[in-house]
């Protein structure tokens, strides 16, 4: 392991991708050219066969459920472009989204920094994210497709631009989402696969565990969503923002748009936009769902037959994204303004007791063998963690959509996280989307990484355990220069 600093290797896009933050903001005040939006679907569906990564043990596709797309809105109010891009997978690597903006920007002359790049985190999908860990640019044959998908469906986006009104609300559905690291009484913590009972918290606790205590945080409800639509009143698209986690409960190695996709669909007829030319699309982000998912486990669990429980969340979050669009204050023209800056952070590194203790685990399985329990697979990650650098560069964004604030982080991003800048934002409402332009393990706050448990163990989480605070500040900076 080098002690050397080490930034990130990758180019800035065309000179715009600096480390302080590009800023572009602009109210559209008194223009002449009327707000425009436009929106489309690009499907990137992998071929069967391809790995189904979210576990463990990654296991080859065998069914496509239902496909899986790139989702995009463009809004234009005559002076700044911003476009939204939200992808069916589990994440993108950092290369993959650098990629695809590069391209946008050269094809359509939207700056890279105003192009927003995010993946929804199903569980059902093949990885987008290329080999684990690496830094290494050299895309592999799905991501070159991905990238170019994305490019694409921004390019037919921009196609569909038309004259358009702009709104934003909030619903809330609190039924669907529950904190998933819970305090378990005390001498009932399992050992972790660093081989110790130090973990104050687990993550998944088994349903109706007669040793847990309380769940060790809390939850975000809020539905928040920008959406357009024609002067006549034609819906055109909508972009929400919901901090849970994917469902799942999929049929055997299926490929599927998890509840996201769902939600999409629902929205759609809800709306009454079946068949319109051009076609309505919806989009759902993922919030601030790092350590937030659908199970209540203080209850005994219920049987689903595969996909009913997906459906039935996303028609229930979909109800309540409705129901707060009736209403909607529409606007004929909206702010519209782009933040982006590579902020650098250091990197975890195991001790020298935790690689000695890495390197005799994994010398003791047979040669040829994968990792195969979670001691094995954590000893593995750990020699992995330790080949990163000592510091590099991660992408932050702030977006301005009239009143909306919107932040990126591109980890799985803990729920804490997202309603300090809600409750900080100069901008409101404001939201964050994670898992956007890359994939760096989970976000903790410093004091949920106390704790303990899966969410901070080394090779899960890769950054700084101050990193959260940093990238916090960072967001509302950047968001208010964007006021």
């Amino acid at each position: 392991m080098t002690s050397q600093r080490i930034r990130s290797p990758l180019p800035s896009l065309l000179g715009l991708l600096v480390f302080c933050a590009a800023v572009s903001v602009a109210a559209a005040a008194g223009s002449s050219v009327p707000f425009r939006a436009g929106a489309a679907t690009s499907n990137i569906t992998p071929a069967i066969g391809g790995n189904i990564i979210g576990g463990f043990h990654p296991f080859p596709s065998k069914h496509v459920h239902d496909d899986l797309h790139a989702r995009c809105l463009v809004l234009d109010n005559g002076q700044t472009r911003l476009a939204f891009v939200v992808c069916d997978l589990i994440g993108l690597s950092r290369h993959l989204c650098d990629e695809a903006r590069r391209v946008i920007q050269e094809e359509t002359g939207i700056p890279a920094a105003h192009v927003m790049i995010s993946g929804t985190h199903t569980h059902s999908a093949t990885s987008a994210l290329g080999e684990r860990y690496s830094t290494s640019p050299e895309l592999d044959d799905y991501q070159k497709f991905v990238a170019r998908r994305i490019a694409d469906v921004v390019r037919c986006a921009i196609n569909n631009l038309a004259p358009a009104r702009i709104g934003w609300g909030a619903g809330s559905e609190p039924r669907h989402v529950f904190n998933r690291r819970w305090f378990l009484k005390p001498g009932t913590m399992p050992v972790n696969p660093f081989g110790n009972t130090n973990d104050l918290v687990k993550m998944n606790p088994g349903r109706a565990n007669p040793n847990l205590v309380k769940p060790a945080g809390p939850t975000d409800p809020e539905i928040c969503f920008i959406a357009v639509q024609s002067r006549e009143g034609r819906p055109i698209a909508l972009l929400a923002n919901y901090s849970l986690h994917y469902v799942g409960g999929v049929r055997g190695a299926d490929i599927s748009a998890d509840y996201y996709g769902m939600f999409c669909d629902r929205m759609k007829q809800l709306l009454g936009a079946d068949r319109q030319e051009p076609p309505f699309v919806a989009m759902m982000s993922n919030g601030t769902s790092g350590n937030i998912n659908n199970i209540d486990f203080s209850k005994p669990g219920e049987k689903h037959a595969p996909y009913e429980r997906m459906r039935e969340v996303a028609n229930d979050v979909a109800a309540a994204t409705f129901k707060a669009y009736q209403t909607i204050q529409w606007h004929d023209t909206a702010a519209l303004g782009a933040a982006f800056r590579d902020m650098e952070i250091g990197f975890r590194h195991p001790t020298p007791e935790q690689l000695e203790r890495a390197k005799s685990v994994l010398a003791k399985i047979k040669p040829g063998a994968k990792p195969n329990t979670l001691e094995e697979i954590y000893a593995e990650r750990t020699l992995r963690v330790n080949d990163y650098p000592q510091r590099g560069n991660i992408p932050l964004q702030a977006l301005r959509v009239g009143d909306v604030g919107i932040g990126t982080i591109p980890t799985e991003v803990f729920v804490e996280i997202g309603l300090e800048i809600k409750k900080h934002s100069p901008l409101k409402p404001a939201f964050v989307v994670s898992l956007a332009h890359g994939y760096f393990g989970y976000l903790p706050t410093p004091e949920q990484h106390k704790l303990g448990g899966y969410e901070t163990w080394l090779g899960t989480n890769r950054l700084e355990v101050d990193a959260s605070t940093k990238i916090v500040a960072a967001l509302l900076e950047m968001m208010e220069k964007l006021r």
